[in-house]
């Protein structure tokens, strides 16, 4: 030990220590005040004290190499040497200052342009705009989401009550569940002048709904309230809240109060726990998931039998589980399921939106019956003007008749109601692809990819686009990315039709006739159709009419057998399938979209 200390006395590792201590010590406050001075990024500054520190390692490394015994003073050269570092490093840091103050300075600007470009987004919006993000569920059960979005879903509904207000749909609200950004960027995102937040804590029979409305321009306190009450009085919380945002934006409600339209008429909340359990499961499409939606349901009617509203969502979970997972003798029965769910519904609330929606979706997907399902859904929208689901049916049935420049003007106000959801691009995209708005076309459906790259058959509409703009090469090209094994293969098959080689045309048709010609005889027609065959087309159309082949309700606003309209085949066909012909003007009170 002895020798060691003599040898770090030998080589002034003590003094060398102590003297770089004292310089870094008496150099961190002056930085300090260089930092605030030009604004430096937090990161410059850490590093900055991290080299001091490594820099006393490398001063100890020094001192032991460069040590000596016998001198007192530091040799000439060393002094150089180290005057040299500290006028490097001087120069260093000065040098570094003005290029940190400057990234700085460019981020600030940045900052202020985005912050700029929002604030007149935001002023361009109506005062009278709101967004409910979605409640959070602080019961510590994650189990209990469907509860906490739940009532968040009942509150967008509620508001869609209030005249004058534009309320954004729940999937557009619901992307900023836990989001990071600001209420400005949430806001502008989302085409709205306010956002409300809040939350649910559920314990046994009480519930704790917290809830405010904050303007998005600048993140201050419109209203805020805390409701501590008895699990069974949720539906008047959520009639109070509609009233607050009716009273802070200074609008009218459409009726006398606010209605929850999913109320069981008992107030029984355990059949309406399991209603929202049950709505939850059944819109995820999947097999399992609306097996058990619709056994949840069928829960809450047991206990609330003229529970109305479920029933409605019962007839509607029936109807998709017989399209999507079902065949044969097994869908029928689902559907009829569906009629008798509906039927219920209509003899217990005749009058009311979301009985009329359920109708027009029976009507449309199960009876074929365009026509009354369109019918149905003006009785919904007179009753919900603002309710962008019941805008987006109402829209995709004046495509489905023909009615297509209203269909496109609905679409779009469907949109401005939940704009981040892809499926309503995709809907609008169809329409203008049928009048024949190429470009516009394909804006709405670059926005769907946008939004949802694995959105399926986008990239078939690419192709059908090029298609029809006679581009054989990117139409391929765009056809080879199409998920959809179904819709690939058709607009592969279709984009041959239009190449230079008769024969590889030829081929494509019958190989995509002899895979699917049997369940899909509707895109059999299609090919036909741009091939300019009409005999051949319009017998695979009435094969399509005689199989029920979903497809075939396109038929008004699918560009290649439009093509035919004028031939007297078509009007035929049209009159057998109960629809209108594309030239024919609907009954007003039909085609009325109530906007």
């Amino acid at each position: 030990m002895e020798e060691f200390l003599a040898r770090l006395r030998q080589h002034k590792l003590v003094q060398w220590a102590i003297g770089y201590a004292a310089v870094a010590i008496a150099l961190i406050p002056v930085l300090d005040v260089i930092a605030v001075q030009f604004g430096w990024p937090e990161g410059l500054r850490r590093g900055i004290t991290l080299a001091l520190i490594m820099g006393f390692f490398v001063v100890l490394v020094v001192a032991w190499y460069h040590g000596e015994r016998s001198a007192q003073k530091m040799p000439r050269s060393e002094m150089l040497a180290v005057a040299g570092l500290v006028i490097l490093s001087s120069a260093l840091m000065w040098r570094v200052a003005p290029v940190a103050h400057d990234a700085v300075a460019i981020t600030r600007t940045t900052a202020t342009i985005d912050a700029a470009t929002l604030a007149a987004k935001l002023a361009k919006i109506s005062d009278k705009s709101v967004a409910v993000l979605p409640l959070a569920n602080e019961s510590g059960d994650p189990k209990r989401q469907y509860f906490s979005d739940g009532l968040s879903e009942e509150l967008i509904s509620d508001l869609t009550q209030i005249n004058g207000l534009k309320v954004i749909g729940k999937y557009s609200s619901f992307k900023f569940r836990d989001s990071e950004d600001s209420p400005a960027q949430i806001g502008a995102a989302l085409g709205v002048a306010n956002l409300i937040q809040g939350s649910v804590f559920q314990q046994g029979d009480r519930i704790r709904v917290t809830v405010g409305m904050i303007r998005a321009k600048d993140g201050s306190n419109v209203w805020s309230h805390s409701y501590d009450e008895q699990l069974k009085d949720v539906f008047a919380i959520q009639s109070k809240i509609g009233q607050a945002v009716a009273a802070a934006l200074k609008v009218q409600l459409l009726g006398k109060a606010i209605i929850s339209s999913d109320k069981p008429p008992g107030g029984n909340v355990e059949a309406y726990q399991l209603m929202l359990q049950g709505r939850a499961f059944a819109v995820h499409f999947t097999e399992s998931d609306m097996r058990q939606g619709i056994a949840l349901l069928e829960q809450a009617i047991k206990l609330e039998p003229n529970y109305a509203y479920a029933w409605g969502a019962l007839s509607t979970a029936l109807v998709n589980q017989g399209q999507i997972s079902m065949t044969g003798d097994a869908r029928q029965q689902a559907y009829e399921q569906a009629r008798k769910a509906a039927d219920r519904q209509q003899a217990l609330m005749p009058d009311a939106a979301a009985t009329y929606s359920a109708r027009g979706y029976l009507l449309s997907n199960v009876d074929n019956d365009p026509v009354g399902a369109l019918d149905e859904y003006r009785k919904a929208l007179a009753l919900e003007p603002n309710d962008g689901r019941t805008m987006n049916f109402m829209a995709y049935g004046l495509a489905t008749v023909g009615q297509l420049q209203p269909a496109a003007e609905l679409m779009r106000k469907a949109i401005a109601t939940d704009p981040l959801k892809a499926d309503r691009y995709a809907n609008l995209a169809a329409v203008l692809l049928a009048q024949g708005q190429f470009d516009a076309a394909e804006q709405a459906t670059r926005k769907v990819l946008a939004l949802q790259p694995d959105f399926p058959g986008m990239y078939a509409t690419l192709a059908e686009i090029d298609i029809l703009r006679g581009d054989t090469a990117a139409a391929l090209r765009n056809a080879k990315q199409e998920t959809d094994p179904v819709l690939g293969s058709l607009v592969h098959s279709l984009a041959e039709q239009i190449g230079p080689h008769h024969k590889q045309a030829d081929a494509a048709l019958h190989d995509y006739i002899a895979k699917n010609g049997k369940d899909q005889p509707y895109f059999v027609a299609d090919l036909y159709a741009l091939r300019k065959q009409p005999d051949e087309m319009f017998d695979w159309l009435q094969r399509a009419w005689n199989q029920h082949d979903p497809a075939f309700f396109s038929l008004l606003f699918d560009p290649f057998p439009l093509a035919y309209q004028h031939d007297p085949r078509f009007a035929a066909l049209c009159k057998q399938a109960g629809l209108p012909l594309p030239s024919q003007r609907l009954p007003a009170a039909v085609s009325a979209s109530g906007h």
